[in-house]
């Protein structure tokens, strides 16, 4: 496999230069990890996604550019996206993309070119007293303490600030972030739909976040999917509607509409913008063969090894159980 379509997709984004940036490589076969780890650190984007054709759809991992991540929303949004653009999958196509969060099912619009809906699973929030510095730290940066606090079996922390604090002007947060917020933190804050603030698909946003993660390699992610599964189930019973706008005020802002599928699944909406699109040609000579996962039977292809390993082994970076990734 010497030479590989491969895509940068702006996610959650209407044109260039926003959203969040992901690269997709369709593979032919099988690769080792340490191989889609290298191509994930040579692209330097906040994740790599990496595509395999299945029996039952598309196998899907996700990659930093330090480590391997359980689930990733704007990547996934990517993915799809990709599967379009290389006439895969068209308008009005459904279908699963299988990773280490499960089956999650994903389609193309057909009334809405360039935008696509992913299904992700949105776990819970528990309530938590707030993490240790973690309100001084916010008083020093904002001028604002918590208003709540929770965590995640993501490995998230979750914290809502107050309407007034000045959330998108906020600057060198993610160097000061010690211990368990280093492996992501969410700042989210309720928004005016009548103030004149974003807005997704012509309508208002309802609240908007960042998210910071520099214990994945991600000092702040321009627009996390993953981190808007988790909390807006939290903002559709707080606002009492199934349906929410979502937006993330990074430097490379963009959003999302997300809509209950059931009280462990959640559907979001967006668009994308395809940058560049090329291929890959890094030479797999010399790296040796995808290896066995633990437990997976001699011989068996990567598509039945994979449930194996998703419930079997922990990602390196992740404070996250592989059996509960959401």
């Amino acid at each position: 496999m010497d030479a590989l379509p491969a895509v940068l997709i702006e996610a959650f984004s209407g044109g260039p230069f926003g959203g969040n940036g992901a690269a997709v490589v369709a593979l032919e076969a099988p690769m080792p990890d340490d191989w889609m780890q290298a191509v994930a650190a040579s692209l330097r984007q906040s994740e790599t996604a990496f595509l395999l054709k299945s029996k039952q759809g598309w196998m899907l991992r996700w990659f930093t550019p330090v480590c391997e991540v359980p689930l990733c929303g704007h990547a996934t949004l990517a993915a799809l996206l990709a599967l379009g653009h290389w006439n895969r999958l068209g308008p009005g196509d459904r279908t699963w993309l299988n990773s280490r969060s499960g089956p999650l099912e994903v389609e193309l619009p057909a009334s809405r070119p360039g935008w696509g809906t992913i299904v992700l699973p949105c776990g819970e929030l528990q309530p938590e007293p707030g993490a240790a510095g973690l309100t001084d730290l916010l008083l020093d940066r904002l001028g604002f303490g918590p208003e709540g606090c929770w965590s995640s079996a993501l490995g998230y922390w979750v914290v809502l600030l107050p309407r007034e604090a000045p959330l998108a002007s906020m600057e060198g947060l993610a160097p000061a972030l010690e211990g368990p917020l280093r492996q992501g933190l969410v700042l989210m804050q309720g928004l005016d739909p009548s103030a004149g603030g974003p807005q997704i698909g012509g309508e208002p946003a309802d609240y908007q976040l960042r998210f910071f993660a520099p214990g994945l390699g991600i000092p702040e992610d321009p627009v996390t999917g993953s981190a808007h599964a988790l909390v807006a189930p939290w903002w559709q019973r707080h606002l009492g509607r199934p349906l929410v706008r979502g937006w993330q005020c990074s430097d490379r802002p963009g959003g999302m509409v997300c809509e209950a599928v059931s009280s462990a699944m959640i559907r979001l909406t967006g668009s994308g913008h395809l940058l560049w699109d090329g291929t890959l040609r890094a030479a797999s000579a010399g790296w040796p063969a995808a290896p066995q996962r633990r437990g997976a039977r001699d011989g068996a292809p990567w598509t039945e090894q994979w449930t194996v390993w998703r419930t079997a082994t922990r990602l390196p970076c992740s404070t996250a159980s592989a059996a509960t990734p959401s």
